[in-house]
Order: structure tokens, then sequence, then C-alpha cells
């Protein structure tokens, strides 16, 4: 892998900044005025994107508090629709806007991070320290995942 771009900054951004990346990326068969999940505009729900010199958005990810679905406790953040641009990828954008939702996350109160990881990502979650909770599920219509997770403390 090599570093990210020069002049990359990531920065905490609204719900709407980088959907049409998300959404290329993610879920191309998707209405883009639909929401991509609940609670996406709600004002506690954390985002983040890199940014490119001339403010292109190139890497975007989310999180919220909500529980994970196997064994919830206090402090779980739900880590959501992390996406880079795919002439970018192997760059490192995806990690530094997944260490920037983490440190935030942190500062919340957050005592883990969780996340339905598609199975090409497993790789890119478990370098940022994330372990596979349970075998292989498949989300119609997206395709397979594991649930992840990190405990932050």
């Amino acid at each position: 892998m090599s570093g990210p771009s020069a002049g990359v900054r990531v920065v905490a951004v609204d719900a709407q900044t980088g959907r049409e990346l998300r959404i290329a990326v993610l879920r191309p068969e998707q209405d883009p005025g639909e929401p991509m999940y609940a609670r996406e505009r709600d004002p506690a729900t954390l985002h983040f994107a890199a940014r490119g010199e001339d403010g292109e958005v190139l890497a975007v990810g989310s999180a919220m508090l909500e529980g994970d679905p196997r064994e919830p406790r206090p402090g779980d953040w739900r880590v959501r629709g992390m996406a880079t641009d795919p002439q970018r990828r192997g760059r490192g954008l995806g990690t530094l806007v997944l260490a920037a939702i983490e440190a935030a996350a942190r500062e919340r109160g957050a005592a883990r991070l969780w996340c339905n990881a598609r199975t090409p990502a497993r790789g890119f979650y478990e370098r940022a320290g994330f372990t596979v909770e349970g075998e292989e599920f498949e989300i119609p219509g997206i395709g397979p995942h594991f649930v992840m997770s990190k405990p932050l403390g």
C-alpha cells in the first residue's frame, strides 16, 4: 500500500457529503433519493470524508450509537457506509477515515465499534484491529458480510 496523497485531509461532514460516492461504490442500484440507512441524517450520527486538495471526496464513512446485533453493550457504535473511490483504493484513505471515526466515537464514550463488513473488506477491518464475530451471512441484494467488532478500551 502506498501512502495517502499529499494534501488529503479528513474532516467531519454532513450526511449529504460523499453520498454520491457512497451510492456509486456500495449501492449503485439504489434510488439516490432514498436514505442508505436509518439515522443517516440524525444529528448524532458521525460522518467523515477524506478530501483532496480540490475538495473532492475521496473516501467516506459514518458511525452511530447502536448496539452490536449479537451482544449489545452500552457504548457500542456502528460503523456504516465506508466507501473509497475505486481509483484511489490502497492509499490508506479508508484507514484515515476509520481512524477519525474511532477518535470521534471515543470522545463520545464509545467502548466498542462494530460493523457489517462486506466479505472483500474483511482484511481492511482486521488491519484496523477488528475481529470477526460468527459466520459469514448474506444481506439480500448487497452480498456476503461478516459482523466485525473492535473493543476501544
